[in-house]
């Protein structure tokens, strides 16, 4: 039956006795709803200067497409004839001159002086610097065994791992939005392992291609694990929170995950391996040289990126974005590589979508309520 209408005083009256009686607000539209989310998005855009919006714009363009590139060039490697996982290791921090060459002219024109390094951040530094190098082994050899596209897949559950780490670590919030995340993404990720029999490479054997499946698997919860290590030590330790920061702690974690991979490239005999791999490798030695010149540089590009969201935004963003990057890959790694695309992988990209914004919105809730 339709209410009649009621005195704009009558309605407030109503509204405050509902409010003292416990009766639930009126339902707000969905229009409201985004309208007010354009106006909280205006306010949020006057509250930072052009050059903070520029930089976080820079900032996600090296993530969503420097990281899929690089993605892309490690599979590259793999299917014209390499074969060492340390090297794809390596060459993931090997360009980390790169940072250090941004940070030279940031310090002189914003004349700004080092970070003191005491010995907590020292040690910071390393083990971030050792998990990096771990975590960049567990992806070459998911890469190795598993086509591209089902491979960035399955490092969607990094986003439910970044999530778990944030509140168990940072302390972030956990909401029903994200937690229906935490089961779509998980689901996605189980579709992938029982279509494995679609995508798999004929030269991967069963054992192989189990092995890809659960070192992607680990290395997505050490890259959720590393992103809220690596907030924790902006907030515990570096207590400056400028850009200039970020990039020195973005150079001694890769040097230090630069030196762990050097050991292990050495002990393991790879400096040597490189020759012999460049002669075989299909399209000759320009071609070796260029995978992974390329991928050291689309490397670093796409960390520096990371860490640049992490500090002008929050782990939220970064740990969204690196997820979102993960479908992009996919499509491209079908578009260029040739990968096959079932039914249920396509299922899987969905499901990820729904899990991405099913966890932008519930830590949109989450930053409201805080």
């Amino acid at each position: 039956m339709q209410q009649p209408l009621l005195h704009p005083a009558e309605r407030m009256d109503e509204e405050s006795s509902r409010m003292e009686e416990g009766q639930p607000k009126p339902s707000v539209s969905l229009w409201d709803k985004l309208s007010n989310w354009k106006t909280e998005t205006l306010e949020a855009y006057k509250r930072k200067p052009i050059s903070h919006w520029t930089l976080l714009g820079l900032s996600i363009a090296g993530m969503l497409v420097a990281f899929p590139a690089s993605s892309l060039l490690s599979r590259v490697y793999y299917s014209n004839g390499g074969t060492s996982k340390w090297i794809i290791s390596w060459v993931a921090v090997a360009g980390w001159p790169i940072t250090a060459l941004i940070l030279v002219p940031t310090c002189f024109f914003c004349k700004t002086f080092p970070t003191p390094l005491s010995l907590k951040l020292i040690l910071s530094y390393i083990v971030l610097g050792f998990l990096s190098a771990a975590d960049n082994l567990m992806y070459a050899y998911a890469y190795a065994y598993l086509p591209a596209s089902t491979a960035a897949l399955l490092a969607s559950s990094s986003l439910v791992f970044s999530a778990l780490c944030g509140y168990f670590i940072v302390n972030n919030k956990l909401n029903a939005s994200i937690a229906n995340a935490i089961i779509v993404i998980t689901a996605a990720v189980v579709i992938i392992g029982l279509d494995s029999d679609s995508d798999r490479y004929g030269n991967v054997t069963d054992h192989q291609y189990i092995m890809g499946f659960i070192w992607d698997i680990l290395g997505s919860a050490l890259h959720g694990l590393i992103f809220a290590l690596s907030e924790l030590v902006f907030i515990k330790l570096l207590g400056r929170r400028s850009f200039h920061v970020v990039l020195e702690q973005q150079i001694m974690v890769s040097l230090f995950a630069f030196i762990f991979t050097t050991i292990g490239m050495i002990l393991n005999h790879d400096f040597q391996g490189m020759r012999s791999e460049a002669r075989t490798f299909k399209g000759g030695e320009s071609s070796y040289v260029l995978v992974l010149v390329w991928s050291a540089i689309t490397f670093q590009l796409g960390v520096l990126g990371a860490t640049a969201v992490l500090y002008l935004s929050s782990t939220v963003l970064a740990g969204v974005l690196n997820a979102v990057r993960v479908p992009l890959t996919s499509i491209a790694a079908v578009i260029l590589l040739h990968d096959p695309m079932s039914g249920f992988k396509i299922l899987s990209i969905l499901l990820t979508f729904w899990g991405f914004g099913s966890y932008v919105y519930g830590n949109s809730s989450t930053s409201k309520v805080s």
